[in-house]
């Protein structure tokens, strides 16, 4: 998943709210988003190659969320896959914040990635790329593949999008056009990450099309107060084409995060 713009304590009803994209080649294999068969309470889409998640829920309201770093340079070949975080984590039963503390041992381990983690004890955030466990204070905020809440472009437009959606109401219409605006941005205001100005130019907007990689799922999910969870998945295929439109809600069994 390359975008992640999420709300916390901004809306009356909703503590949490995050809209999100996964940005992935179209031939790595994936399923949908379901109740995981193999791991009780997960509701999460799933990498059929290295069988972790980039986003998902758990019965008892936790959040996982992961993105990569984009890096150039020469790395060593990862041991582990990222997807492997969000699930562990949603499959833990550890606070958000010790779950963290207890991978940074093993952080190398992995490329570089960005993850965000919630449950009942708050909404953290921790990279292999920067240094220490962040604990995320009420605000909108964006992750893609860089430094947390970095200015790029996409992500401080996609915020404020966020921001004017929240202030209307909960719309999941107007949430997912937030995530499927395909617009590039101007050259000029082009991030450098050390790619070249055409591959630039092409991950600059929210929605990623291209022959062989793209955006294949915008995710909506929604923690109530009243301990409801809503997320909805639309998938895509074969460069924007739109796929299979997931739905799911669910009361949480355990306490809520917030």
């Amino acid at each position: 998943m390359c975008l992640i713009l999420f709300s916390l304590q901004q809306h009356e009803a909703y503590p949490l709210v995050v809209i999100a994209n996964r940005d992935e080649y179209y031939a790595r294999p994936t399923q949908t988003a379901h109740w995981w068969p193999d791991i009780q309470g997960i509701f999460a889409g799933r990498d059929l190659e290295a069988r972790g998640t980039w986003m998902g829920v758990n019965i008892n309201g936790r959040f996982a969320a992961v993105t990569n770093v984009r890096e150039s340079g020469s790395f060593g070949p990862a041991r582990l896959s990222r997807g492997k975080l969000a699930r562990d984590f949603l499959s833990s039963r550890d606070p958000a914040e010790t779950f963290l503390k207890s991978i940074e041992s093993s952080a190398d381990d992995y490329a570089g990635f960005n993850l965000l983690v919630g449950d009942s004890s708050g909404l953290y955030f921790y990279s292999n790329r920067h240094a220490g466990i962040r604990c995320i204070q009420p605000g909108i905020y964006g992750i893609s593949n860089g430094m947390f809440d970095e200015h790029w472009p996409k992500l401080e437009s996609g915020k404020q999008a966020l921001a004017d959606a929240l202030q209307q109401g909960i719309d999941d219409d107007i949430l997912m056009r937030i995530l499927t605006d395909d617009a590039p941005v101007n050259d000029g205001a082009l991030p450098k990450t050390g790619v070249s100005p055409d591959i630039e130019r092409l991950l600059s907007s929210r929605f990623i099309r291209s022959p062989d990689y793209g955006t294949r799922a915008s995710s909506l999910v929604r923690f109530g107060r009243d301990k409801q969870v809503s997320f909805i998945e639309q998938n895509f295929v074969n460069s924007g084409e739109i796929g299979v439109l997931i739905k799911e809600n669910f009361q949480i069994t355990g306490v809520r995060l917030d």
